[in-house]
């Protein structure tokens, strides 16, 4: 048993009953069921429709995301985000080096990076190069200016922690914010690359080894072993190249806003959602959001 679940931004709500009664329809599904008014929608599936990619396309020119999935199993008991792009609206480093008065270069590295174009971590070695110098009290003016949440993480987070699941933010940056963006959000634990800093000002250097793709794999594994949690129960989230070891090896991936060379690599897509997308494709109704009081 499979389910399809039609999910938009919750911002821009664009899912009408005549999509998904139309779907349902077309691939003989059964009853739907709506998570959220004019937002989210599922139907059970007996098997995985041959024009599922067509019909994905056709709805990405609606505003609307189409995931199909295994019906069994999909709530899951842990969670493993990314930081940057995926539960902020900002890449760190990029902010970072605009501050630091070198944001084009920095900026293009890292979209070539997180596409899968350039080495991850000699990207991110070249790109802590270029901040040498910079006054470690940017770190907190960045982190108060520039960085937000992205929308619908503290519900994903909160929501998860209610059900007992366990929250892990994993990022390929840096651990000045992704301590920041956990308390934030309330994750139960975070792992990130450590900046190098002397006397008040970055070294242009990051700790070794630095988290990359098989750190974050690592993470995965070896979180879900200490706190006796299968694989087969971790959704993963995030959205550039250096995410897709721990998309493939979790349970549920899902590639969220993701490059393109990423995405074409995840059979579960969202564009168009926001992070509550996640709580829809577990089955949650949006009656049963938590809230997560910031910290």
């Amino acid at each position: 048993m499979y389910i399809a679940t039609l999910l938009t931004n919750p911002a821009t709500p664009r899912l009408t009953g005549a999509m998904v009664e139309a779907l349902q329809t077309a691939w003989g599904g059964g009853t739907a069921t709506w998570l959220a008014p004019d937002i989210a929608a599922e139907f059970p599936l007996d098997r995985v429709p041959g024009n599922r990619w067509d019909v994905w396309e056709s709805l990405q020119a609606e505003g609307v995301d189409l995931l199909v999935q295994p019906a069994a199993g999909r709530k899951k008991k842990m969670l493993l985000a990314d930081m940057d792009s995926t539960m902020i609206g900002q890449e760190c480093i990029d902010e970072l080096a605009a501050a630091a008065g070198v944001g084009d270069r920095v900026a293009d590295i890292t979209a070539r990076a997180m596409n899968g174009e350039l080495d991850f971590e000699g990207a991110l070695t070249e790109r802590v190069g270029l901040l040498a110098g910079l006054p470690e009290a940017v770190i907190a003016e960045v982190l108060a200016e520039r960085i937000t949440p992205a929308p619908g993480g503290a519900q994903l987070v909160a929501t998860m922690r209610a059900q007992g699941a366990w929250t892990v933010l994993v990022s390929g940056g840096f651990t000045a914010f992704s301590r920041e963006v956990a308390a934030w959000l309330g994750f139960d634990e975070t792992r990130a690359n450590a900046l190098l800093i002397e006397a008040g000002r970055l070294t242009g250097q990051v700790a070794q080894p630095i988290l990359g793709r098989a750190a974050k794999v690592e993470t995965l594994e070896r979180v879900a072993r200490a706190r006796g949690i299968a694989e087969a129960d971790v959704l993963a989230v995030g959205d550039g190249a250096n995410d897709l070891g721990m998309l493939h090896r979790a349970g549920t991936g899902v590639a969220l806003h993701a490059k393109p060379a990423v995405a074409a690599e995840c059979d579960l897509r969202v564009n168009h959602g926001d992070l509550t997308a996640l709580l829809y494709l577990q089955g949650y109704s949006q009656a049963e959001f938590a809230l997560h009081d910031a910290a």
